[in-house]
């Protein structure tokens, strides 16, 4: 699939997703933003799916968002923010939020700059890998606004609040190092897109079902109380164990000379 703003190609079940406005520094016009909701939606169905790649074309993951084009017209801001219910994600939230709903990881490969509504994005990954040239901002303060594309909910996960405090009411641009130094990144490397694909192919050879499960388990109780976590351990684990995925696993293990196929992941 390929469209002005946005480019999707699946190879071995791996899908890749490309920012494609390079002549704008990939920044997010409404488009972009129905385009990568569209994607990720169409990619959570996809059970044959075994990773996702979200990647830039051009020097830049992407500058935050495309204030001329979105801010211009009073109806793009409310597309934007306009929700049924308040607990739900709006456009804005779901490019972000839908990444942590689709049972696959998704990995974020980053380069030049990952700010405001581009760190919003990646926030939205399960690993984000990055060149070291890269550079990191939460820019809404310097419009004079809050982070509200739904990654507050990862990067209360993987941050100190003083760190996202400070991140957010500065609006700093900081380095690849000073963002691998507070947990913001997964990874740094010379080559993020070859490292990728590399993990990617590494999860791949595992069941997809317990790859889903372990997902959604981490995701979805990862601040909840002790005994309901205990309890979905246990719950996923034998809905694991009831499927056909978990026992070709242990064949793949116990006859690696042998080539065994998963078949497409349960529901999750």
């Amino acid at each position: 699939m390929n469209d002005q703003c946005i480019a999707l190609t699946i190879t071995d079940n791996i899908a890749t997703v490309t920012l494609n406005r390079p002549n704008k520094h990939n920044a997010l016009d409404l488009e972009m933003f129905k385009a990568l909701d569209q994607i990720s939606q169409k990619l959570a169905k996809d059970r044959q799916l075994r990773a996702i790649i979200v990647n830039p074309k051009g020097e830049d993951f992407c500058s935050g968002l495309d204030i001329k084009s979105v801010l211009s017209k009073s109806s793009s801001a409310l597309a934007l923010l306009k929700k049924w219910l308040p607990g739900n994600a709006n456009l804005a939230q779901r490019v972000s939020y839908n990444w942590r709903q689709i049972p696959v990881p998704v990995i974020m490969v980053i380069q030049g700059r990952c700010w405001g509504g581009g760190l919003q994005i990646a926030l939205g990954g399960d690993f984000r890998i990055a060149a070291e040239q890269a550079s990191f901002s939460i820019m809404e303060g310097k419009w004079g606004l809050i982070p509200d594309m739904g990654a507050n909910l990862a990067i209360r996960e993987i941050v100190g609040k003083d760190i996202a405090l400070k991140m957010a009411m500065t609006a700093e641009v900081i380095s690849a190092k000073t963002a691998l130094d507070y947990g913001l990144i997964t990874q740094l490397c010379n080559d993020p897109q070859a490292e990728a694909l590399k993990l990617a192919q590494q999860i791949s050879q595992r069941s997809p079902d317990a790859v889903a499960a372990i997902k959604k388990l981490y995701h979805n109780n990862w601040f909840k109380a002790q005994w309901l976590m205990l309890a979905k351990e246990s719950y996923y684990q034998i809905k694991i164990l009831l499927g056909r995925n978990q026992k070709i696993a242990v064949k793949k293990q116990l006859k690696p000379e042998q080539d065994f196929s998963y078949l497409p992941r349960n529901n999750w």
